[in-house]
């Protein structure tokens, strides 16, 4: 990625104040109610649930039973409701995928307002034809207000891929499919609703695969948070710090650099790895037509450190303010 345009240290700072990486800093909330890892009452014999992650894990005889869920901000689904209904499938499957696992089924919990109501299902619809995975009950109540959606998801892991893996030394990647555009004026970039089906199940299958063969160690598919704020979660979690070259970055051709760290793409991992296996798991992206490439490496500094072209500028440290308050250190047993 080039920063035609922009010095890195303002870079940096315009990316440090958007909204949407301070949303993030809600999660605390819920990091001080409820611990990382914790049991259950019901399954006492059963190991620790852990909670924190793209999705919870729960153990298992053969393996683990994945839970996530997602929201549909209010005024998302006004301006797209279609979009909207397609994308909170969309970003469930992907949170499924980025802990290893694979998505089984979905539910959803719908406040119908004002709005397309009929547009909304039909892209939650179009989605569960398109990813393979049912929609299979819910809830459904009306309100005096815009609409609003949230939608929930199971799957199944054999082995996890987890943001708390992450290790000084590994090579941080990133996977992203670039064959599509922005959807809007805002970040959402879609290379999903153009494409058949096939083709995304065989993107998401990739993660399942590689941790299976242990090909990597840990990862975070690429939110609202964008690039830099994403792999801040990786590295909170894991109690790691890193540095990112932002040349080696994929991106679309003639894309704003702004835009596009704070892109929330249709299908983007960050995945941490050990160089031996870099090439491997570069190989399994390219097979589908996903962009992988290395963009830095792992440290033991808890700082993330943005680079470009031998300049370099501190996007945050970890050691003096958390982000969602869900760290690596001194996380609750």
């Amino acid at each position: 990625m080039k920063l035609d345009g922009y010095a890195l240290k303002q870079l940096s700072e315009m990316l440090v104040v958007r909204a949407e990486l301070e949303f993030k800093r809600d999660i605390q909330l819920a990091a001080r109610m409820f611990p990382r890892r914790t049991r259950s009452a019901w399954f006492p014999s059963q190991e620790r649930i852990i909670n924190g992650d793209d999705a919870a894990a729960l153990p298992g005889p053969d393996g683990y039973t994945l839970f996530a869920a997602e929201g549909m901000r209010p005024e998302f689904v006004a301006a797209d409701p279609w979009f909207a209904g397609f994308s909170s499938v969309l970003v469930n499957v992907n949170d499924i995928a980025a802990m290893g696992g694979r998505p089984w089924a979905v539910v959803d919990v719908l406040f119908l307002g004002s709005g397309v109501n009929e547009r909304l299902l039909e892209g939650m619809a179009e989605a569960s034809a398109v990813f393979g995975v049912p929609v299979v009950g819910g809830h459904t109540t009306r309100i005096n207000a815009p609409s609003a959606l949230a939608v929930a998801v199971v799957g199944k892991a054999k082995r996890l891929i987890s943001s708390a893996a992450a290790r000084p030394g590994q090579v941080l990647l990133s996977a992203v499919d670039l064959r599509g555009s922005f959807r809007g004026p805002g970040g959402n970039f879609n290379a999903a609703t153009t494409a058949p089906g096939r083709q995304l199940r065989a993107q998401l299958e990739v993660l399942p695969e590689l941790a299976e063969n242990a090909l990597v160690c840990a990862g975070k598919d690429i939110s609202m948070a964008g690039t830099c704020g994403t792999l801040l979660m990786l590295l909170e979690a894991s109690g790691t710090g890193a540095v990112l070259d932002l040349a080696r970055l994929p991106a679309p051709s003639a894309v704003d650099p702004l835009r596009w760290l704070s892109a929330f793409p249709s299908f983007g991992f960050l995945l941490s790895v050990e160089p031996k296996h870099v090439n491997a798991v570069c190989a399994r992206f390219d097979a589908v037509g996903v962009v992988c490439a290395p963009i830095g490496e792992l440290t033991s500094s808890r700082k993330l450190e943005l680079h470009y072209e031998g300049e370099s500028a501190l996007y945050w440290d970890l050691a003096q303010a958390s982000l969602t308050g869900f760290g690596g250190a001194g996380e609750t047993e």
